[in-house]
């Protein structure tokens, strides 16, 4: 993990979510670190890559629970910022006004197409209070997700148990939303699934098992065959993205060929 600070902005943010912590996933940069604290897990010697913010996973529907999500962020220090121009707009919530600070996005499944029968775009949407973005395979990660569980001390009283994306639905939707990514994002997502394969590195059967029996069979045909192929059409080769996720990796002994012979195994381990 990187700061107390930066924890302490984690923990500030799970005690506002409380009231929801058994209907939403966290997925994205802070799973990838909560992993370390699995069961399932491995030590490694390196601490994992650290993002400034949280991504949030969040059924069509939740609760009003006394107050709704966004009360309880804004009680808890958390200001709005705006982007783009769809209605609701794209939001941000920022743990304070400075510039590059801690903050969390709320992500929820798109369905159909990003525009309705009125040629409106449906990208967005309200969420018990808070504006969600839609996305594809988002679902993908919303269900059978693990849990970890935090010490809270310093922010609340006793333990929190959350709940994670599973790993081998983390890696697989990061293989079905690459081609759209930003280019430092694709590197980005390479360094998290070679870290996520490492730290689940003697559980690779057990992912395997769970791809065949569960996560395969909810994916379309199309989606599946990407996924199973990723070994050769992301890892068959040395590419720039590879290249620019070891940069990521400073202090670590990586080379681009190391990673893509990591994760070229270890996709072939879990997917094929």
């Amino acid at each position: 993990m990187k700061t107390a600070s930066d924890l302490l902005a984690f923990a500030r943010l799970i005690t506002a979510l409380d009231p929801w912590l058994d209907r939403i996933v966290i997925i994205g940069g802070w799973a990838h670190r909560l992993y370390r604290l699995h069961p399932r897990a491995q030590m490694l010697d390196y601490a994992p890559l650290t993002t400034l913010d949280t991504d949030i996973a969040v059924p069509a529907v939740l609760p009003v629970r006394e107050r709704d999500i966004r009360d309880r962020l804004r009680a808890a220090g958390f200001v709005e910022e705006f982007f783009g121009d769809d209605q609701p707009p794209a939001t941000h919530y920022r743990l304070g006004a400075e510039e590059g600070s801690f903050y969390v996005e709320f992500l929820a499944p798109l369905v159909g197409g990003e525009y309705d029968g009125r040629n409106k775009r449906t990208v967005t949407a309200q969420v018990g209070g808070v504006t969600v973005q839609r996305l594809r395979h988002i679902s993908l990660l919303l269900d059978d997700p693990w849990e970890v569980d935090l010490d809270l001390a310093g922010v609340a009283d006793g333990r929190r148990t959350v709940r994670i994306a599973h790993p081998a639905r983390f890696l697989a939707q990061k293989v079905l939303i690459h081609a759209k990514r930003s280019r430092s994002n694709r590197a980005k997502d390479i360094l998290y699934m070679h870290d996520t394969l490492e730290v689940f590195g003697l559980r690779l059967a057990e992912l395997r098992a769970e791809w065949e029996a569960t996560i395969a069979p909810q994916l379309h045909r199309r989606d599946s065959a990407k996924v199973r192929k990723a070994s050769g059409t992301l890892f068959g080769e040395v590419t720039d993205d590879i290249r620019v996720a070891v940069t990521m990796a400073a202090g670590r002994s990586l080379t681009p060929e190391s990673v893509r012979e990591a994760c070229q195994f270890g996709f072939e381990q879990v997917f094929t």
